[in-house]
């Protein structure tokens, strides 16, 4: 599409200039209208979180969300990029992206007054009108606002001179929109110095009395000011932020299988078709739910949706080498594929004070234990088991491994009075969708585990773990 190029071109044009909180509340009015989603990817969040950023935008507030890590703060505020226009002009050569017929910088009106209607434009697309920043301890008012440029200096303008200016990464946000994360995490100064941005909407570099009228919509991530190891957010600071906006974790378990399913990677290219049955799938996103509450975990610092997708990512790969090693095409995860996910687990929780250095592993354990028997009473009767418990009250024993290819599992199974019986109806039960398909023998494989592992949280079966083997005896 042909755009004006020149000043006097875009006049002509009619073209009217808009602040982007202007131009984000018109889009996003469209997008309602439109029934269009403001956050594709984003589950969960639609009765809650969604219509306070919805209400923000419309109000031109600037705004924080705050939560726990792990809650797609920064993705949703990434997304924010979408309510801007596909283009808008600026006066070509600008740093600060500068409104053709409005210029805020000595160069823009300089460069306006020299070529008045002639004066070239340049069009920038949404892309590079979203600007972030991590907030670490070192960051600076010279990273944010700006410094004096002492090459330009050397060249023979004076200090006092605007020209001398390097402008930091707020003012060449200019018309756009600026995400600081981890607000809590610049030091005090650094935020007092935001004021002037977001109450008065302009900067002043080293005290020259230079003053940039900037167009920004300003936006913020924080974890929660009771997360002990980190710093605050100053109270003026947060008083000038129009709308503060809390996040959450799933509220649900089928949200969060849900959010798992649609960000980790599990379609696998290795020639390998691993499915994964509804219940291991509940039982890693119970796993987390537990965590979220258990008095092991700091939940200060919370316990991130990027383990259950990390998690999962592990127990399919567990599998994968499984069905490479056993020669198996079709393979389902099963629980002894779940020592797999400490590696991924690991890191994803912080313990409380009171737990000695190196425990997350037992506390995994322990948190997945609980997970299996809640997964387990939810869809199945451990009555229905007692012709198994039996059978290992005779002093018989059942020994598995993710590395014990299917087959055995149907064999061993079938040594034990009923149980094959049992592991089609729980299967059926279980995984509807899988007991009619290819993978049917890997699929009882997995209940049979899950049955035996289930057995043993509900204290009916002993366990022994060894060298990658689990005994399963009374």
């Amino acid at each position: 599409m042909d755009r004006p190029r020149t000043i006097g071109e875009l006049r002509s044009s009619g073209y009217q200039v808009q602040s982007v909180k202007d131009e984000m509340r018109r889009n996003l009015i469209a997008k309602l209208h439109g029934s269009e989603p403001v956050f594709p990817g984003i589950i969960g969040y639609d009765e809650t979180v969604v219509p306070q950023i919805q209400n923000a935008v419309l109000a031109k507030h600037d705004m924080l969300l705050l939560g726990l890590r792990g809650q797609a703060k920064t993705r949703m505020l990434r997304m924010l990029v979408n309510l801007l226009d596909d283009a808008i002009p600026v006066i070509a050569g600008s740093e600060v992206n500068e409104n053709p017929f409005a210029p805020i910088s000595k160069f823009g009106r300089d460069r306006l007054a020299s070529e008045g209607e002639r004066c070239p434009i340049d069009w920038i697309g949404r892309e590079h009108r979203y600007h972030e920043k991590l907030a670490t301890p070192d960051v600076t008012i010279a990273d944010l606002i700006g410094e004096v440029d002492l090459v330009k200096h050397a060249e023979g303008r004076y200090l006092s001179s605007e020209l001398t200016m390097h402008f930091g990464l707020i003012p060449r946000t200019n018309r756009g929109i600026f995400c600081m994360n981890e607000l809590p995490d610049l030091s005090p100064k650094i935020q007092v110095g935001l004021f002037n941005v977001l109450e008065e909407r302009d900067v002043q570099i080293r005290g020259y009395p230079i003053r940039l009228n900037l167009d920004l919509c300003m936006v913020f991530s924080a974890n929660p000011e009771d997360y002990t190891n980190r710093g605050r957010i100053v109270t003026p600071l947060k008083d000038r932020i129009g709308s503060v906006i809390k996040t959450h974790y799933p509220l649900t378990r089928d949200i969060g299988i849900q959010i798992t399913d649609d960000n980790a990677w599990v379609a696998r290219d290795g020639g390998t078709i691993v499915h994964i049955p509804h219940f291991m799938k509940e039982i890693l996103e119970e796993t987390a739910r537990l965590a979220r509450k258990s008095s092991h975990v700091n939940q200060s610092s919370g316990v991130s949706v990027r383990m259950s997708i990390a998690n999962c990512e592990n127990l399919v790969s567990n599998a994968e080498r499984r069905a490479i090693l056993t020669g198996e095409s079709h393979v389902v995860p099963r629980i002894s594929d779940l020592a797999a996910i400490a590696a991924s687990a690991r890191g994803k929780i912080e313990l409380t004070m009171s737990e000695d250095d190196g425990q997350e592993d037992k506390v995994i354990d322990r948190l997945l234990g609980e997970a299996v028997k809640n997964i387990f009473d939810q869809h199945l009767d451990i009555n229905q088991f007692r012709s198994v418990i039996e059978f290992f009250e005779n002093g018989k024993s059942i020994e598995v491994g993710d590395q014990v290819p299917s087959a055995e599992y149907i064999e061993r199974a079938a040594a034990v009075p009923g149980f094959k019986k049992l592991l089609l109806q729980s299967a059926q039960k279980l995984a509807p969708d899988l007991t009619d398909s290819a993978c049917r023998d890997p699929l009882l494989a997995s209940v049979a585990e899950f049955v035996l592992e289930s057995l043993h949280v509900h204290n009916k079966l002993n366990k022994n773990e060894k060298a990658g083997k689990t005994m399963y005896r009374r």
